[in-house]
């Protein structure tokens, strides 16, 4: 017998949910989606799924082919670097506006989220909350913590890629690249914490190309809308 999952108890929070589910890959790219059955498994009418999924499909989630149905979109690589510029231009602008003394709490947040890391190397959604919450923290050093959820909708399409990322290898290399980032903070070399955020967060491109090599199908195809 399935378990009944809790019901949404707003169209905000179903949307939320719907939204999360495309995020974290549990609603694969290029995947049919039927009202029925997503208004069955989250308890609702079929009416909030359809207002839903006309949101994600404006926010890019969402693909309807008439007369054929309607689909998880596939990641896009170009919507991918073009999230990948935003977030790199928010957390290295926040980054060159860090001043030292820095606030004792945040640092402890820190490092006490990178220790907590060193635990996710099998629990990928473990590993993607603390990173996330890292990044977060970063930016709050600037005073700047805000920017992070400003940014959510275009991250959102990145994330994907990244998540399809960790899924053929281990968190532990961005889990030592957040250490060597931290680090450089602290000792306040601010120039070397902003050329290794960098090639941190660029590493999503060579996962594309890893990725796109064994499952060519979760992408988009140039030229073909």
């Amino acid at each position: 017998m399935r378990t009944p999952r809790p019901r949404p108890e707003s169209r905000a929070a179903l949307h939320a949910e719907l939204r999360q589910r495309i995020i974290s890959l549990q609603l694969v790219p290029g995947s049919a989606l039927s009202e029925n059955q997503l208004a069955d498994d989250l308890g609702v009418s079929r009416t909030p799924i359809r207002e839903c999924l006309i949101m994600l499909r404006q926010e890019g989630f969402v693909e309807v082919i008439p007369q054929v149905g309607t689909f998880v979109s596939r990641v896009d690589p170009h919507r991918v670097a073009d999230a990948q510029f935003i977030r790199e231009a928010v957390e290295t602008t926040g980054l060159r506006q860090v001043e030292h003394p820095l606030d004792p709490q945040l640092v402890d947040r820190l490092r006490r989220n990178v220790e907590r890391q060193q635990g996710t190397a099998t629990d990928v959604p473990a590993f993607v909350a603390l990173d996330e919450d890292f990044h977060r923290g970063l930016l709050a050093l600037s005073g700047h913590e805000s920017a992070w959820q400003a940014i959510a909708s275009e991250r959102a399409h990145l994330d994907r890629a990244r998540r399809l990322g960790l899924e053929e290898v281990t968190p532990a290399p961005y889990i030592a690249e957040h250490g060597a980032i931290l680090d450089a903070v602290i000792d306040g070399d601010l120039d070397r914490a902003i050329a290794l955020l960098q090639a941190h967060v660029r590493a999503v491109f060579r996962d594309i190309e890893r990725v796109q090599k064994r499952m060519p199908d979760v992408f988009t195809v140039p030229g073909i809308s």
